[in-house]
This record gives C-alpha cells, sequence and structure tokens, in this order.
C-alpha cells in the first residue's frame, strides 16, 4: 500500500538548498566556517558553552563515552527502550551495557532504575528523553552525582524541549543530539554534543578529529567524526525554523489531545509539570495490548497512514540475545510498555486535513479492534 501520510517527514526549502550549494561552490566542504557558526548557533539556544558538530548522532555518544575514558571492563548504565545505538557505542569502547526499565507512562529511564543498577564498576549512565520529553533531572541527576558517575544525556529526540523553564543542553555533563531525518531539525545525518565543561570539550574536539593537537600530532586514538560544510550550512538554516517547527508539534499534539481524550482504548502522552516544553519527536498513543497495537497499525496502512511501533527494546534484539544472553523477558515492564506503543503522523507541516484524517483512522480501527 502506498503510504499516503507519513509517520514524520523533514521541513525543508528552497533557502536549505541554496545554503548547501553555496557550501558546494565556496570549495571547502569541511571543518569550515559554517559548521562552525551552526555549532555557536546551537550553544546559544541550548546554553551550553560548548557545541561540538558531529557527523551522527551515535558518533556524539560514542565520542562522549571516549572522552570520559570508558573502556574495557566497566558497566555504562542504560534503558533498554531505546535506538540500538545507544547500547551498541558501549560495545564500542569494549564496555557492557547494563540495561534497566523504563516508566511505563512516560517512557523515560527513573532514578530507581538507575539506582538499582549501580555497581563498583559503573562508569557512566546515559539516560535516554524519549519522544523528546525531558527527563526529570532534579530526581536523577542526584542519583548519579552520589555514586560518583558521570551522566551522559542521549537528547537525540528533545531539541526545543524544556525542564523547569530551562531548554535541555546543559543539565548533564554532557548532552548528545541528532540530526536525523525525522528530528524536529535535520541536516540529513549528523549530531552535536553539548557540554559546559571547557576540558571536556577540548578532549571531545580532539578525538572528533582524528584525535590531533595541531596538524598531524595526534595525541590519542580519535575517530574521523566530523561534520561537513553542507551539514553545517543546512544545520544554520534550520535552526531558522526551529521555534516555528516546535510550535507547529506542539499544535498537533494539542489537537491530538483532545480528539483522543475520551476515546475508549487510548492513552495519551505524559505531560509532567516539570516537563514545560516539549519537542514531541513522536506524538505516541499507549493502547490495551501488543495484538491491539498491530492489527491497528495494519488497518491504518491499509489506509495509506503510516504508524511507528518504536524502538524494540534492546533486549529483545537477535544480536543482544546471542552475545550477552538477555531474554525478551527480562525486562517486563519495558516490553510491556513498547508492546503498547504506537506512534502516529506528526510532524510540522502535516496539514490539518491529514491530521483529521489520522485521528478519524484511528479511532475507527480501534473500533474495529475492539468491538
Amino acid at each position: 500500500m502506498r503510504i499516503k501520510i507519513p509517520v514524520a517527514a523533514p521541513t525543508l526549502g528552497e533557502e536549505e538548498a541554496e545554503a548547501v550549494a553555496d557550501a558546494v561552490r565556496s570549495g571547502r566542504v569541511s571543518s569550515g566556517s559554517r559548521v562552525r557558526a551552526f555549532e555557536e548557533d546551537f550553544s546559544r539556544y541550548v546554553g551550553a558553552r560548548h557545541a561540538i558538530a558531529v557527523n551522527t548522532g551515535t558518533a556524539a555518544l560514542h565520542v562522549a563515552l571516549a572522552a570520559l575514558g570508558v573502556g574495557p571492563g566497566d558497566e555504562v548504565i542504560l534503558p533498554s527502550l531505546t535506538f540500538i545505538s545507544t547500547a551498541n557505542v558501549v560495545l564500542y569502547q569494549g564496555a557492557t551495557p547494563v540495561l534497566c526499565e523504563c516508566d511505563p507512562r512516560d517512557y523515560n529511564v527513573t532514578p530507581q532504575a538507575i539506582e538499582g543498577r549501580i555497581s563498583g564498576r559503573t562508569r557512566a549512565v546515559i539516560p535516554v528523553e524519549m519522544n523528546g520529553l525531558p527527563l526529570d533531572y532534579d530526581n536523577i541527576l542526584p542519583v548519579a552525582e552520589a555514586a560518583g558517575v558521570p551522566v551522559v544525556v542521549d537528547s537525540a529526540e528533545s531539541l526545543g524541549s524544556a525542564y523547569q523553564g530551562r531548554l535541555v543542553g546543559s543539565q548533564g555533563l554532557i548532552h548528545c543530539f541528532s540530526f536525523y531525518p525525522n528530528k524536529t531539525i535535520t541536516t540529513g545525518e549528523g549530531g552535536m554534543i553539548t557540554t559546559s565543561d571547557d576540558a571536556l570539550a577540548a578532549r571531545i574536539r580532539m578525538l572528533v578529529n582524528q584525535g590531533q593537537e595541531g596538524r598531524y600530532n595526534h595525541v590519542a586514538l580519535g575517530f574521523n567524526y566530523r561534520m561537513t560544510e553542507m551539514q553545517g550550512a543546512l544545520g544554520t538554516v534550520q535552526m531558522k525554523r526551529l521555534e516555528r517547527n516546535l510550535k507547529a508539534k506542539e499544535c498537533i499534539a494539542s489537537r491530538y489531545d483532545r480528539a483522543f481524550k475520551t476515546v475508549r482504548g487510548v492513552g495519551l502522552p505524559a505531560r509532567p509539570q516539570y516537563a514545560t516544553a516539549q519537542s514531541w519527536f513522536m506524538y505516541s498513543v499507549r493502547v490495551k495490548d501488543r495484538d491491539v497495537r498491530d492489527r491497528v497499525a495494519s488497518l491504518l496502512a491499509a489506509e495509506g497512514i503510516e504508524t511507528r511501533v518504536g524502538f524494540p527494546p534492546i533486549h529483545t534484539q537477535p544480536y543482544y540475545h546471542q552475545n550477552f544472553g538477555f531474554r525478551d523477558g527480562d525486562l517486563p515492564v519495558t516490553l510491556d510498555a513498547w508492546s503498547r506503543k504506537l506512534d502516529i503522523p506528526s510532524w510540522p507541516e502535516l496539514p490539518e486535513e491529514q491530521q483529521a484524517e489520522v485521528v478519524e483512522a484511528l479511532v475507527t480501527a480501534l473500533g474495529k479492534v475492539q468491538s
């Protein structure tokens, strides 16, 4: 069935095309002024002293752990309900990912889940801001601080979200963002690391550029994680769209909230008081169980409406079964939360008539499945 309404779509226009073309025409396509301008815009926006651009969100997470010296014998705590890259980067460093449960109401990790996994080998914690919902920082950060463990926040989905009136990006020691096409702003691929620690920022910049201090003076095992000038140019233009995109997605989320509030069998996304703004990376409804979710998704697909069941928990993935002995039942709260989660179309330029179509189709599908 042809997709009529995608679950996500980037907002791009002629200004982005012209900015990228200008970068190409300049002849300077890497490590130049456009990337620096993007970094400066980004650091100002989130309120962190430093922003370091990289070529993917995965690279951001990986180099963050490398800069902290995470290595063999170390453990890194992270939720199982996240994209697999959050765990894979731990393996890149030869460390062990320690998976924990999420809160089934908002899909974010809880302080209790982290505390229960801390050991003498814990070297870092990577909490994830699922669907762009900010972490409950005032309760999570003290748990890690008490154990002397640095927090690397996976903020891939939360650009523009705010905790207690303060934009996400400077609460943890390090924040890692993604600019994949389904994010609120995109550079095609790309990522950003933010921190207010001067020494850590300098080390991250060095590692991103092949471990160099000065040209051809390689003082550490580094990586080629540099962002291109074309990506930097695209990012600078996209930053101009950010607030408009955020407002548009909030309008869609509010419209969906109103539409589904009284619909039997639909659970609305969490809106905790501490989250004074949300990026609404995805709008997720909760249904009764996996069977209902999958049948509803199938009915919507037949109407040309794309949905997403979200990231299957990492502990259910074949690679993690085969190599680390995980089993699907290891984290039952997480598995149940994922099994009931369905992402529906929500992107800044989604027309109102298509929003209405999504609502009608979902309500109709639920009526058929639940009857």
